[in-house]
């Protein structure tokens, strides 16, 4: 056996580095994590080439006394913990002793520091754990810190860094955590010489993510907050409908300290089961507020990963904070219309405008050459003007008809069909003599004797209109006005929405029994799997017994399932079986969820539109209807405002 000798200490230090540096990202997170311990609200951070040959914190913090300076680069000093008690009940960031110490053992490390009530601070430099300087100087107060040409002295350790955008990637990453975590602390991150990030430091976690994350992300969001068993879950998660294909967007914070949590996960996708598509990931940034002595933040060197004392109490926390927040604050999802091109941009033109436009386009002279015989059409309605000798011969005869700066619509009448004119003016009114007979008659058309019920017409404002069903299109999607908007509804999803909600309430009311039994073969897993959860298939209307050694029987299936292909549907019920083992709150969801698919209303199948308008009017008017157990939405709203923008009469 060698001989067994203490290791130098300048080789120890380097070994006890690479538990804590591993890349310019790490070396990022422990200077921030100081900064906000020492009491910072405003924390800048710039890198140069990722980080490797240069970086640089700067804070407002407390900072350290002269005396103190030299000791909080010795290995394990630390002012944040005194004795072993404090171990079970850590309350700050870093904690132990080793990040300075580390860092300036593989890099060219540089101190600037001064506390509020000093006149002078201090200057202290460090190259691979070797002071070099140490003196007072002239400084702001806080504490800036600069790391040069990282892994200097440890060449290979400089061979498993990554590409400078990698690297500084990852140091973007660092700081957007750090910068969701605390709202309360303005962060500024500088990225070769060019600002990259600034937040604002006002509080509010939705301005943090907003100039973390984006417009895009933020938008989608509603708050959570929620206590249970004295654990806290507060933050912001996303409607269903924006979920994305990642994980990516998913941010948990325990204490305000970054971690990567199983638990937490898992408690969060299942918050969201049957209302995010499949493939598709919840997003959102939550914060666990629970007492320090439940958590043991010391179990990896990069405090990423935590134990909990309790992982359900935390699991039940989140869910239930998360479910809350989606039944209180999840709405029907909008529907945006993209832009319109700005070459087809509507505008409003004055008469001689008009005129001009007309005499040059020939669609216009085909539109107003119109005969005796030509008349203005609606659906179920056709209005014909006074018979007329006369007729359009040129848009220059018809032009000369419109009053001086004027615009004249004609509308319809809601409640009858019925058109009426109203004119809006646009400048200042002209007298203007109408020289042509037919576009008098037009005008007649809604105005003479033999035509009153248009003059008596009442105006109804549509948007006062509670609910109108409008008609289906591709035997599929309904189309309802509602309230000032335009709903599309896709009939299936909601269907199989209201059935799937319907079968979670009141269970499966209609059993029926085959005429022949039919058998199923299995394979051993998935015939095992089965033969355990009779019990809970019955619950679900489903008759099955032993049938040889892979196969089962199935004599009854839910009423709505008769003309299903029961072999088809009970393989499937029996992978799923196998696949949530003895969970029977998983069991019975996804049973239903095969029911309340099978059973629904499928896109093509014709009904009437009276079945339609009231079907329609149940998914309006329920909040429990927004998503199929798939996760699709089942609704999309389009507002007249949006529509009006499009056509050119908003901006």
């Amino acid at each position: 056996m060698a001989e067994i000798k203490l290791l130098p200490k300048s080789l120890a230090e380097l070994i006890a580095a690479g538990e804590v540096v591993e890349r310019p990202a790490s070396v990022i997170k422990e200077l921030v994590e100081n900064s906000i311990d020492a009491g910072a609200d405003k924390i800048t951070v710039e890198i140069q080439r990722g980080g490797i040959s240069y970086m640089r914190v700067t804070d407002n913090g407390c900072g350290i006394e002269y005396s103190q300076v030299p000791t909080a680069f010795m290995r394990h000093a630390t002012s944040k913990i005194k004795s072993q008690d404090d171990l079970f009940k850590i309350a700050t960031l870093g904690f132990r002793g080793e990040a300075l110490a580390s860092i300036s053992a593989v890099a060219r490390v540089e101190m600037l520091t001064k506390t509020q009530n000093s006149e002078l601070g201090t200057r202290f430099v460090i190259e691979g754990g070797v002071q070099t300087e140490y003196g007072q100087t002239g400084c702001p107060g806080g504490t800036t810190i600069v790391i040069r040409d990282l892994f200097y002295n440890t060449p290979a350790r400089m061979k498993f860094l990554k590409k400078d955008i990698s690297e500084a990637t990852a140091v973007a990453s660092v700081v957007d955590a750090i910068a969701l975590s605390h709202p309360e602390i303005s962060i500024r991150f500088i990225k070769d010489s060019k600002p990259v990030l600034a937040t604002n430091g006002d509080g509010k976690l939705k301005s943090a993510i907003y100039s973390v994350l984006g417009r895009e992300y933020s938008s989608g969001l509603i708050p959570a907050d929620s206590t249970t068993a004295g654990i806290r879950v507060s933050g912001m998660i996303c409607k269903p409908v924006y979920c994305r294909p990642t994980r990516s967007g998913q941010f948990f914070f325990l204490n305000n300290r970054f971690v990567r949590s199983g638990t937490i996960s898992k408690a969060l996708d299942q918050a969201y089961k049957n209302t995010v598509m499949v493939g598709k990931f919840p997003a959102g940034v939550l914060n666990i507020e629970i007492p320090f002595d439940r958590v043991d933040v010391n179990v990896h060197p990069a405090k990423t990963e935590v134990r909990f004392s309790d992982e359900k109490a935390v699991f039940d926390a989140v869910y239930y904070a998360v479910k809350n927040a989606l039944a209180q604050g999840d709405t029907r999802p909008e529907l945006e219309l993209k832009p319109r091109n700005s070459e087809n941009t509507f505008v409003r033109m004055t008469t001689e405008e008009y005129r001009n436009s007309v005499q040059k386009s020939a669609l216009a002279q085909e539109i107003y050459s119109l005969d005796k015989n030509r008349h203005f059409s609606k659906p179920g309605n056709t209005y014909t003007p006074k018979p007329n000798t006369n007729k359009f011969s040129s848009a220059a005869d018809f032009a000369p008809a419109l009053v001086s700066n004027e615009t004249v619509f004609v509308n319809y009448n809601t409640s009858d069909n019925v058109p009426v004119t109203h004119k809006e003016v646009l400048t200042e009114k002209t007298e203007s003599p109408i020289k042509n007979e037919a576009y008098q008659q037009i005008i007649n058309a809604f105005s003479d004797d033999n035509n009153q019920r248009y003059e008596n017409a009442s105006f109804i404002d549509e948007t006062e209109i509670e609910f109108k069903y409008i008609g289906e299109v591709f035997r599929t999607y309904l189309i309802v006005q509602f309230k000032g908007s335009v709903w599309f509804i896709d009939k299936h999803a909601a269907h199989e929405r209201m059935l799937y909600n319907k079968l979670k309430t009141e269970g499966v009311t209609e059993v029926q029994t085959l005429l022949s039994p039919v058998a199923v073969t299995l394979s051993r897993e998935e015939h095992s799997a089965v033969l355990e959860n009779l019990e809970l298939l019955n619950t679900a209307g489903f008759e099955v017994e032993e049938f040889g050694t892979v196969s089962v029987l199935v004599r009854s299936v839910p009423a709505s399932l008769v003309k299903t292909d029961v072999m088809f549907l009970m393989c499937s019920i029996a992978a799923n079986l196998v696949k949530f083992g003895k969970a029977e709150t998983e069991i019975l969801d996804d049973l239903y969820h095969n029911i309340a698919c099978r059973s629904a209303i499928k896109g093509g199948n014709q009904q009437s539109a009276a079945e339609m308008e009231e079907f329609a009017r149940q998914i309006i008017s329920s909040n429990d209807i927004m998503y199929c157990p798939h996760g699709r939405p089942v609704a999309f709203e389009l507002k007249r405002s949006e529509l009006e923008k499009q056509f050119g009469r908003t901006k």
